[in-house]
């Protein structure tokens, strides 16, 4: 059976995962610190990295990023009372919200690309290359697929198992 013996490399690929999130949001949050930034925690430096030069709901926002152990709602809001973000009510839809870097949080959003383009260029030094990064994505959209299919397959799993 397949599944058995992937199970060690599945399930280190998971831990894996978890790690180099909690690592990139050091990074995030020594780049920050570096810039005087205290304010404002990593997790929220993150979602004005994603937002971008975009103008997005909350929900577009939450299926963009990954936020680890955080309220995407709560961090928007304090994002906007320290000036990072404008917020605007759609005027078609009073329901929706819409969210876009200010000024200052442009500012802080360019520090960030910065910081990404700095490791770009360490990357040389590393082993890592594009193709490898390409490999690791696809790899990594795949198991994202799998994931959000997974109550799915369960489901089926289990009907499968119980007509045995």
């Amino acid at each position: 059976m397949v599944g058995v013996a992937v199970k060690p490399s599945y399930l280190e690929t998971i831990g894996l995962i978890e790690r180099l999130h909690r690592r990139f949001l050091e990074l995030v949050k020594l780049e920050m610190d570096h810039l005087g930034i205290q304010e404002i925690n990593n997790v929220q430096g993150l979602i004005l990295f994603n937002i971008g030069d975009a103008q997005m709901t909350v929900g577009e926002l939450t299926l963009r990023g990954c936020y680890l152990g955080s309220n995407v709602s709560y961090n928007l809001k304090t994002l906007v009372e320290r000036g990072y973000l404008v917020q605007e009510r759609s005027t078609h839809d009073r329901r929706t919200v819409y969210v876009r870097l200010s000024d200052k949080g442009r500012a802080l959003r360019d520090h960030l690309d910065a910081m990404h383009e700095r490791h770009l260029g360490m990357l040389d030094d590393t082993g890592v290359t594009e193709d490898g990064l390409t490999a690791i994505n696809k790899t990594l959209s795949r198991l994202d697929r799998f994931w959000t299919r997974g109550a799915d397959l369960m489901q089926r799993y289990r009907t499968y198992a119980a007509a045995e």
